[in-house]
């Protein structure tokens, strides 16, 4: 089974076009997310919507936002000008969520907090142990 669920940041803004026969939406964006380990370097990658929800991409999603986007990654092969085969993987969104508030990093930073100025959360209590929340 080929299913992905991302958390990224969406770093180039969603461009929506039409199929040739002008009847189907389809926006991509290019997202950002962290690696698994801290000192990797952040990764990009294209995320792809089609039909209706495509258009709400298009409408709800903006530079800076942070996303959880579900689907499946899909592979392409591009001949490139220079004469050599490119392989790039695009992520074909099936669902996503804004997310907003405080985000707390478990795997790569426990304890490193990341505000957006969205919306305020409130701080966990004061007796909450991170490290003994399974994840």
């Amino acid at each position: 089974m080929n299913s992905c669920v991302l958390f990224a940041e969406v770093i180039e803004a969603p461009e929506l076009r039409y199929t040739q026969d002008n009847q189907m939406a389809v926006a991509t964006m290019v997202v950002q997310f962290q690696g698994v380990r801290s000192e990797e370097p952040p990764m990009s990658l294209r995320a792809v919507g089609w039909g209706g929800l495509g258009q709400k991409m298009h409408a709800e999603c903006h530079v800076g936002d942070r996303l959880i986007l579900e689907g499946r990654l899909k592979m392409d092969t591009i001949d490139r000008a220079e004469g050599f085969k490119e392989k790039r993987a695009e992520l074909v969104v099936s669902r996503f969520y804004a997310v907003e508030g405080n985000v707390v990093d478990h795997v790569a930073h426990p304890s490193s907090v990341e505000s957006a100025p969205k919306v305020p959360v409130a701080p966990p209590p004061e007796d909450l142990n991170l490290d003994e929340v399974p994840f």
